[in-house]
């Protein structure tokens, strides 16, 4: 089992792929925020992730994995959160002017996320995402569900960084 560093920590997230969904502890310095993590100089190569539980989705079933380290290439993550109570601050200022939250449904893989976009009040979402050019966008107030698990309760999500150039989003019609 792998042993922390001295200047390392872990914290429980959930990552999300096109296939997977992985549930562990990831491993960081302790100076990094780690649910803006990914929009960092320097995020790695691989996420490496202690006690990882994996669910695949694939060809009509769910295969449950579980194994004792996972590195996970970051290039092949288009969902990332850190599990609750994770006392991460939010990455806006509830003050900036211009801005507005546009609820959205984002899909992720095999999830669903019904939350909200924070985007320029000047303009629409398409031209917001457009001309955005991120790597990561957050999700705020989110709800992730799995038409795959019926049985999984919804998940609340304060903030969930998301793939953009991976994610489909669909707006909810009036």
């Amino acid at each position: 089992m792998y042993t922390l560093a001295p200047g390392e920590k872990t914290t429980l997230v959930m990552l999300y792929t096109q296939t997977m969904l992985v549930r562990g502890e990831v491993v960081s310095t302790e100076n990094i925020r780690v649910n803006t993590w990914l929009r960092t100089q320097g995020v790695p190569e691989y996420m490496h992730i202690l006690k990882p539980q994996v669910l695949m989705f694939g060809s009509g079933s769910v295969k449950t994995l579980a194994y004792s380290e996972i590195y996970l290439p970051v290039s092949t993550i288009i969902g990332f959160h850190p599990v609750m109570p994770a006392d991460n601050p939010l990455d806006y200022a509830e003050d900036e002017k211009n801005r507005l939250m546009v609820p959205v449904t984002a899909i992720v893989g095999t999830f669903i996320l019904k939350g909200k976009l924070r985007i320029s009040s000047l303009s629409g979402l398409g031209t917001s995402i457009e001309m955005a050019h991120s790597s990561w966008t957050s999700i705020y107030e989110a709800e992730a569900t799995n038409p795959y698990l019926p049985q999984m309760p919804p998940l609340h999500i304060p903030m969930i960084l998301t793939n953009p150039k991976h994610v489909g989003l669909a707006l909810e019609g009036d």
